[in-house]
């Protein structure tokens, strides 16, 4: 692997561990502490709907990255797989990251954006509730995706 190649995988998988934190972060840290102000304050200062608004403009924002990171991912693994480097491992998790990122960004966020600006009500319908599940398990394959291709990478700049 030559000098330069080298340097880009590692910024390559410093760039993928901080995309695989925000993740972590954003459903591990904030979405708990978001929905559960009452624990903060001693009582119920949100609705839970406006704390799902609340909830929903930080994964608007982390939307961004993950397109970002669907991107920088493509290209990266498109000019790997071009120079013969052939890791069907690799290959998976690529296309789980761009797939679930892809769903992601430009379903989910903005189904779930337009049943919020509905009403209330359209939040609490099994629409909704279905929708919100499966962003979910969405978010966790792509989260996953992340951390096989990061391993796959670190495995590979290490060597």
């Amino acid at each position: 692997m030559s000098t330069i190649f080298r340097n880009l995988t590692i910024m390559y998988v410093i760039f993928l561990a901080s995309v695989l934190g925000a993740t972590l972060y954003a459903g591990i840290v904030v979405a708990p502490v978001t929905f559960n102000t009452d624990a903060i304050f001693g009582s119920s200062v949100l609705s839970q709907y406006q704390e799902g608004m609340i909830m929903t403009e930080n994964f608007i924002r982390l939307s961004y990255v993950v397109t970002l990171s669907t991107i920088v991912v493509f290209l990266y693994e498109a000019y790997r797989y071009k120079m013969g480097e052939r890791d069907f491992l690799a290959l998976a998790a690529t296309f789980l990251i761009i797939a679930t990122g892809i769903m992601f960004s430009y379903y989910y966020i903005p189904e779930i954006v337009s049943m919020q600006q509905i009403s209330e009500e359209a939040t609490k319908t099994q629409a909704f509730i279905n929708t919100h599940k499966g962003s979910e398990i969405n978010f966790k394959i792509y989260a996953f995706g992340l951390l096989l291709l990061l391993v796959r990478n670190l495995n590979k700049a290490l060597k």
